[in-house]
């Protein structure tokens, strides 16, 4: 009797315990439950930091691909937006999950070992607490689910917002870019003084000394908006508006070295044609001292636009003031003579092309001549010493006093017809363009009597001086169908005794090149 009354007492008294418990069990599995949560939320700031900022194996996962400069097509880090930012919020996600499972299994095993399994106290008192803290586990468990739901969410929400307006950033910029080339004339392309190919954008080198990775397309684009991250961590503008102008340009075709400012300015094209020995080399040597001495004397500025015009120019301007003969141009296709002219708004990138005759004369050769698809301006050298009338004209006496060596062995009707069919093949817009006719050799001319009473300095003398005593009357009239604007010019590509280019030069290089302007459209 006395032990059923110890028993009932200590059930009662176990009972009272219980009640006054559960006053306080809320509390303890509220508790219980923020610091499940607070741990779970915790693990993830700490995922998140590892996996945006840290990026050390821990916090990576191996099945996924990284985003290493190594694995792209460009030797450039991805723009973050661009796919890294994706890859991150997917290794977020499994990491936490991973991570979260792992928290709330210890959590629960912790639980049942310490207050069911193997409790170091009596089990009356740790399984109501146990219990208590199962209660706390499963409200935080799902607090914390919900909680970080909704951080994925805003984070997904985020990474897919700023990808948005990222990729329409740098899509405007590459509009924007694409505005300002059509502006500046160059929307089919810049033209490679190397390979005369057009290119639409060139390639450009890593300007870091110890790196010269070769990155194909820098615009705005997944591997930067306003610059790029080479793979040497170096930075690149990623416009031509924007300083990319100051990197070497390389042309993905031949692998040539563009000229200075390639892109930054409009580009004028003027080919130089005619056929061997016909005087291009000296009349493009003529007309470049002619622009340098405009330019000394207080004419608008011009500068080499790469270090190849500048030294061929130094040998050029050399033979001219010895008064010897340059050496005919190679039949391999050669590097454009590139300079920088005017100032401001008004200044150009001009190109002038001096090819070998023989390309004007064999089809096969002629496909190489792109430059004219580009070109609204010609250049064409007729030598009068290669036309049969010039040597009838003359006694014999006169002709012994000539060097037949020196004139071109090539019918200028010749050379001009098949340029011209070669122009129309590469669809040059020849009804646009204008053609300045340089009749060469002026220097010999003067001193001969066929010259008449027709005057040097201008055009309808010089064309009906090829008409009425060269008989080229069917030349002249075919040059004038064929472009818009047809100017002839007696030229003399020589230098006068104080090192000046004769005056003749003068008026071809001012109307090639726009009175100043240096505008060939």
């Amino acid at each position: 009797m006395t032990e059923l009354l110890m028993y009932t007492l200590l059930g009662v008294l176990y009972a009272a315990v219980l009640v006054l418990y559960l006053a306080v069990a809320p509390l303890i599995a509220v508790g219980r439950a923020l610091g499940l949560t607070g741990q779970l939320l915790w693990l993830h700031c700490r995922v998140l930091v590892g996996v945006v900022h840290r990026r050390t194996p821990e916090y990576q996962i191996q099945r996924l691909p990284p985003y290493r400069p190594e694995n792209e097509p460009e030797p450039a880090h991805r723009q973050y937006f661009h796919g890294p930012a994706t890859r991150d919020l997917r290794t977020a996600c499994l990491l936490t999950m991973s991570r979260f499972r792992r928290t709330v299994s210890h959590s629960f095993t912790a639980t049942n070992v310490q207050y069911f399994a193997q409790p170091s106290a009596s089990r009356m008192a740790t399984v109501p607490f146990g219990l208590t803290l199962y209660v706390g586990l499963v409200l935080g468990v799902g607090t914390a689910a919900v909680l970080l739901a909704f951080l994925v969410l805003l984070h997904t929400l985020l990474v897919y917002l700023a990808q948005g307006v990222v990729r329409i950033t740098a899509g405007t910029l590459r509009a924007v870019d694409r505005a300002v080339l059509r502006a500046k004339g160059l929307h089919h392309g810049m033209v490679c003084p190397q390979c005369y190919e057009l290119v639409e954008y060139p390639q450009y080198e890593c300007p870091d000394e110890g790196c010269r990775r070769r990155h194909q397309d820098i615009r705005p684009g997944r591997y930067g908006v306003l610059k790029r991250r080479c793979a040497c961590r170096g930075k690149l503008p990623t416009l031509i508006m924007t300083g990319s102008h100051r990197l070497q340009g390389i042309c993905p075709y031949c692998e040539g070295l563009l000229s200075d400012s390639t892109g930054l300015v409009p580009e004028t094209v003027l080919p130089i044609v005619g056929g061997t020995a016909a005087g291009k080399t000296q009349l493009m040597a003529a007309m470049l001292m002619t622009l340098f001495d405009a330019a000394a004397r207080g004419g608008p500025p011009a500068r080499f636009a790469d270090r190849d015009t500048a030294a061929k120019y130094e040998v050029l301007r050399e033979v001219l003031s010895i008064r010897g003969n340059t050496l005919g141009t190679q039949r391999a296709l050669p590097r454009a003579h590139s300079l920088l002219l005017g100032k401001g708004r008004a200044r150009r990138l001009v190109h002038i092309f001096d090819t070998a005759g023989e390309r004007f004369t064999n089809l096969e050769d002629t496909d190489a001549l792109r430059y004219a698809r580009t070109a609204r301006t010609f250049v064409f050298v007729l030598d009068p010493l290669s036309v049969t009338a010039f040597w009838q004209g003359l006694s014999t006496d006169q002709q012994a006093l000539l060097d037949r060596s020196l004139a071109s062995p090539v019918d200028p009707e010749l050379v001009f017809n098949q340029s011209t069919q070669t122009m129309k093949r590469m669809n040059g817009a020849l009804t646009q363009s204008r053609l300045a006719v340089a009749v060469s050799k002026y220097d010999v001319l003067r001193r001969q009597p066929l010259l008449g009473d027709h005057r040097p300095d201008g055009s309808e003398s010089a064309r009906a001086w090829l008409v009425d005593v060269l008989g080229l009357g069917n030349l002249a009239r075919a040059m004038e169908m064929e472009f818009r604007e047809v100017r002839f010019f007696f030229t003399a590509a020589v230098t006068t005794e104080d090192e000046r280019v004769d005056d003749s030069m003068v008026p071809l290089v001012d109307w090639c090149l726009g009175s100043g302007r240096y505008d060939a459209t």
